[in-house]
């Protein structure tokens, strides 16, 4: 395994859950339900609740790109708005650990024996994407990785789906589908043009765990010079339990410089 693979996976964040309870989603968007606002999506969709202190969450993982297929299980750690633990395991032996902060992105892994600590420039360029610690954290949650400000959308009705599309913004083009029950978000698109780079996120059916609404599975493509596709599938999440969150670079690790 590159050590590219893991802080891809390490970054973007992978998390599960059991079947619990799911929530209702739309099949039919009424005609008289089209002339919806952005203003009135985008609150509609907030109000789903995310309120929770931790999350530890276990998944597996399917990356692909251009060159190999790589299948990991991965223990998720989230301290919400402060920091998320990653620990990355092939047949039961950790490989890889993340630390992701507001300010850093900290991660070992055992194939090379070398150690990375940064900021999210290099992701960002990765993913097509600019990132940050919220951003991540809201693909977590099923929530776009932007902040949603009405003025800046046009709302409309795409395969029963109420789309927000940005207006014309030659640097960043975005797009956000949200299901019409409860508004939760099912894809989003966000591009440069300018730049070739494009992530698209797709969510399927949502779940909620000890009142947390969650979503069961996340399928990201990026595409820049490369494509990278991840397919998470969900296995567990516990709520709002004490965490520690342990991370030491084993001795002897060479520190690395990512351009």
């Amino acid at each position: 395994m590159k050590k590219n693979i893991i802080l891809f996976i390490s970054s973007i964040a992978l998390f599960s859950c059991k079947p619990k309870q799911i929530i209702a989603e739309t099949g039919v968007i009424k005609t008289e339900d089209t002339k919806n606002s952005a203003a009135e999506i985008i609150e509609k969709h907030y109000q789903n609740d995310v309120s929770f202190t931790t999350l530890y969450i276990k998944a597996n993982a399917k990356y692909e790109d251009e060159k190999q297929s790589q299948n990991v299980n991965a223990e998720i750690k989230i301290k919400k708005d402060e920091k998320i633990l990653i620990s990355v395991r092939i047949l039961g032996i950790t490989m890889a650990k993340a630390l992701i902060t507001p300010s850093t992105v900290y991660y070992y892994e055992k194939i090379n024996n070398t150690y990375f600590e940064g900021d999210y420039a290099l992701l960002s360029q990765w993913l097509g994407t600019p990132l940050d610690y919220n951003k991540v954290q809201n693909l977590f949650l099923g929530k776009p990785l932007n902040s949603l400000n009405a003025s800046t959308f046009v709302a409309t009705v795409v395969n029963n789906l109420y789309q927000l599309k940005s207006k014309g913004n030659n640097t960043i083009e975005e797009e956000y589908y949200f299901e019409g029950e409860n508004y939760l978000l099912k894809q989003e698109q966000i591009a440069q043009p300018l730049a070739n780079r494009n992530v698209q996120i797709q969510y399927s059916d949502y779940r909620k765990e000890n009142g947390v609404i969650l979503p069961s599975t996340i399928g990201v493509v990026a595409k820049s010079k490369n494509t990278v596709t991840i397919d998470l599938t969900y296995k567990n999440v516990t709520v709002n339990e004490d965490l520690t969150f342990p991370y030491n670079v084993p001795e002897g690790f060479e520190r690395i410089y990512l351009k």
